[in-house]
């Protein structure tokens, strides 16, 4: 039975966009090395079979190491590779067709950008963790609509799954989200899209240790 409380720590999302088809396996296991919880697969460039094949690889790897795995978008998907969860935007399904589907033992997260309400509806239509942000500039999504450190405060004041921040997030600013409540970063080009994935990621994962050092 998955633990569906682990979303927490460093959530690093392997987005295809920063990895071509041969590092995007030993990246994730960098990350995984450095300290990532959650590893997410984003892709929007390749066709079915091989995401399929991506993804059944980096489950794999990330049972061998007890890594919580989420699929971006893509409910079928998350299905067919057997991941922990899936993580469901705006324009995606549902999440009472994607919970229909995937059962009430998958993980199933939800964007909710910079809309405290769309949370709290979320999380009463059985979501398992939520996601805000941007709440800096992103490159990766530039035009996103941002959050505020007092939306993430008053999130957690509201609900009672587990919270993740992203869009920008760098280990110097990584820690105010932290501060105000956020349960896990969740990161892109901060982790893949650097020259050594490994330390990136323990830059990132140390934000947590020190936290909890201090709990």
């Amino acid at each position: 039975m998955v633990n569906k409380s682990r979303i927490a720590g460093l959530y690093a999302i392997a987005d295809t966009q920063y990895l071509d088809d041969a590092r995007l396996l030993p990246a994730v296991g960098e990350a995984i090395a450095g300290g990532a919880r959650v590893i997410q697969y984003r892709d929007k460039s390749h066709d079915a079979p091989a995401r399929l094949a991506q993804a059944k690889k980096i489950v794999a790897l990330c049972r061998q190491h007890g890594v919580l795995f989420i699929v971006n978008d893509d409910v079928e998907l998350a299905k067919q590779a057997q991941a922990d969860g899936v993580h469901l935007g705006r324009e995606d399904v549902s999440l009472a067709q994607a919970r229909t589907q995937l059962g009430p033992q998958t993980i199933i997260g939800v964007s909710c950008y910079n809309e405290l309400a769309r949370a709290v509806q979320a999380q009463n239509e059985s979501a398992d963790y939520v996601a805000f942000g941007s709440f800096f500039p992103s490159r990766t999504k530039p035009q996103a609509v941002r959050a505020s450190l007092e939306l993430l405060c008053e999130a957690k004041q509201k609900l009672h799954i587990p919270v993740v921040a992203i869009g920008g997030i760098t280990p110097e600013n990584g820690a105010h989200l932290l501060a105000a409540g956020a349960d896990a970063l969740a990161v892109i080009e901060g982790v893949f899209g650097q020259a050594d994935v490994r330390a990136a990621a323990e830059h990132y994962a140390r934000l947590f240790t020190k936290l909890n050092s201090q709990d």
